[in-house]
């Protein structure tokens, strides 16, 4: 092997060390399932690694491995929406879900489920990673009025679906 190709497995390492718990995150509140979150982060890390030299290349390397995996998910969902299945997002917190901490972590879950998969993505993709309009319309190839139109009407539905969920701000 190479320096160079040293040097390219070394930063998709780093990159996958710093960022897979991030990745972990926006898939498993997008899907409901740690399982399935794990399977979706590993299917795009390894779609990445495949293309990591390009990857590494772009302005911002982790906004295009949240894409594959938002891709993924939004992919999944609909091959499980065509062949009849439900995702059931579980009436307990898994015992081993570490993130189960956060005392409205079930609520806003379920909440968010509740929410057509584009609509979910997009609050995710606002909320959990900070991005603005234009950020999630290129992460998604829609226009920002349809980001805003879609934050608008999820943050609404979530705000209607329970008086649990704290208020959010800016939708």
């Amino acid at each position: 092997m190479g320096s160079w190709q040293r040097a390219e497995r070394l930063d998709f390492v780093e990159f996958v060390e710093q960022r897979s718990a991030a990745l972990f995150r926006t898939a498993y509140v997008l899907t409901g399932h740690q399982q399935v979150a794990e399977d979706l982060v590993q299917e795009a890390l390894e779609k990445a690694c495949r293309r990591w030299r390009r990857i590494a290349a772009a302005d911002s390397p982790e906004a295009y491995v949240r894409r594959i995996l938002v891709n993924l998910a939004n992919d999944r969902w609909r091959r499980a929406k065509r062949a009849g299945e439900r995702f059931e997002v579980p009436e307990r917190a898994d015992p081993h879900d570490s993130y189960r901490q956060v005392e409205l972590r079930d609520g806003l879950v379920r909440a968010l489920h509740g929410l057509p998969i584009g609509m979910r993505t997009v609050v995710v993709l606002h909320y959990l990673h900070d991005q603005g309009p234009e950020e999630i319309a290129g992460t998604l190839g829609i226009s920002p009025s349809s980001v805003r139109s879609q934050l608008a009407r999820g943050m609404a539905k979530l705000r209607a679906s329970s008086t649990n969920l704290p208020q959010f701000e800016g939708a």
